[in-house]
């Protein structure tokens, strides 16, 4: 299923790469069925470090299940016509690869 451009520029700006997105939030979002399906897991915390551990309103939780905004903006970022390599996916942080992601939709760039 394609995905209108303007719908796509609206997800990829609510992006961080540090958040997960529940189902419920990613329909309501309008991200197509067939992404959630794909994208869709349980993920852990670690506990070890805080940028390992996942937090929803009510503290720090085991386990959730959801879309890691990161995977998301991969995704958005090959609609919008943008190459994300293997090499920019190991070397950028999270947000860093997200921002990359948005620069390379300002400025025309089709390949991070």
């Amino acid at each position: 299923m394609g995905l209108l451009r303007h719908r796509a520029l609206s997800l990829l700006t609510e992006c961080t790469g540090d958040e997960i997105w529940n189902v419920a939030h990613c329909e309501s979002r309008g991200v197509p069925e067939a992404w959630i399906r794909e994208l869709a897991d349980a993920f852990e915390s670690s506990f070890q470090r805080d940028d390992q551990t996942i937090y929803t309103d009510e503290g720090p939780i085991n386990q959730y299940h959801g879309i890691r905004d990161i995977d998301l903006a991969i995704k958005l970022a090959g609609t919008l016509g943008i190459q994300v390599t293997a090499h920019s996916i190991a070397v950028m942080s999270r947000r860093r690869l997200v921002q990359a992601i948005k620069d390379a939709v300002s400025y025309g760039d089709d390949e991070l």
